[in-house]
């Protein structure tokens, strides 16, 4: 799906059957395109200590634990949709930009 069409995150359970989230993350990141280097968070239910590092070590942008709290999911999409440092978020165009998302 990444490969036809843009998006803007992508939530990633790293314990899919066939290929799991840790190989799905290092696909897409070699991928050609702007899917490239969207914004990935990590949702699984392995809390043991050094999971979210892993995550974090594979390219994955954020991690969530299962199951999730609607706090934790609004915080990582809010953090997956700053802008970036050179943007000016005073602007029109951002503003607009940033309504448009919600």
């Amino acid at each position: 799906m990444l490969k036809l069409l843009p998006y803007d995150v992508v939530l990633m359970d790293c314990q899919m059957p066939e290929m799991n989230g840790y190989e799905a993350t290092a696909a897409i990141r070699k991928m050609a395109g702007s899917n490239r280097g969207v914004n990935i968070i990590a949702m699984t239910a392995d809390v043991m200590a050094g999971c979210r590092e892993q995550c974090l070590s594979a390219g994955m942008d954020d991690f969530i634990a299962k199951p999730v709290k609607l706090d934790d999911l609004a915080r990582a999409l809010q953090v997956s949709y700053e802008p970036p440092l050179a943007a000016k978020p005073h602007t029109r165009e951002w503003s607009h930009s940033l309504e448009t998302r919600r």
